[in-house]
């Protein structure tokens, strides 16, 4: 069987103040590399060898990423770095607290954002900057998506990147981020709409897929 490990980077300072982030970098907090260093040794209990780590452009992300291969003695497999992995962008929640937004907004209204599969964050009125994407179109820099927004950008990296290693019996490693994550699951495990808004994605806590030849769920385990 091949196995594909997912993980949520560690803890981010955005999550340390508890707010909005979507593509903004946020750093790793001091706890947040040391929770890097304990999925890492988690792992190197399991002895999974990775042919590929797949992660997104943003700096919580990578430095997991590099903080896990090197507590599993695995700093020389590649890693592919892409935007389609990215967070969802919380539009104009972005930089928020969330609590003050569920002042500002209300609990209902904050629930559907941040859980539904197809409620839209209010929209940033234009797309940053940033030299990382100079090399794309505008048109992928979001102004704000729902989880179902994300997925359609997620899905295709999923289908041309990563399935196709696993059908060669090729580990993957994915270090990404929690709605990131939320959408490769609900493909996975083939999670409906309406129960998505129940699967939650801690931070640094692997979870190990078994997969057959034709990709389906055998087994799951979180470490």
């Amino acid at each position: 069987m091949v196995k594909l490990v997912l993980l949520r980077h560690g803890q981010s300072q955005a999550n340390q103040t508890n707010t909005y982030t979507g593509w903004t970098d946020s750093l790793l907090t001091e706890e947040g590399a040391k929770e890097a260093k304990k999925a890492g040794e988690l792992l190197k209990k399991e002895k999974i060898f990775f042919s590929t780590v797949h992660t997104s452009f943003l700096v919580r992300a990578i430095k997991t990423a590099n903080i896990v291969l090197s507590t599993i003695s695995q700093t020389a497999v590649p890693i592919r770095k892409n935007w389609r992995l990215n967070e969802r962008h919380y539009g104009a929640l972005r930089g928020i607290n969330k609590d003050l937004s569920r002042q500002i907004y209300g609990k209902h209204q904050v629930a559907l954002w941040r859980r539904s599969y197809d409620a839209i964050p209010p929209l940033m009125d234009h797309p940053d900057y940033d030299r990382r994407y100079d090399r794309y179109s505008n048109d992928i820099l979001p102004l704000g998506e729902s989880l179902k927004m994300a997925s359609e950008r997620i899905i295709p990296y999923w289908l041309d990147n990563i399935a196709p290693q696993l059908l060669h019996g090729e580990n993957q490693l994915v270090v990404a981020h929690g709605s990131t994550l939320r959408a490769l699951i609900k493909y996975i495990e083939e999670i409906s709409d309406e129960k998505i808004d129940g699967v939650e994605v801690e931070n640094a806590v692997p979870i190990v897929y078994e997969l057959d030849h034709k990709l389906r769920v055998t087994s799951k385990r979180t470490l």
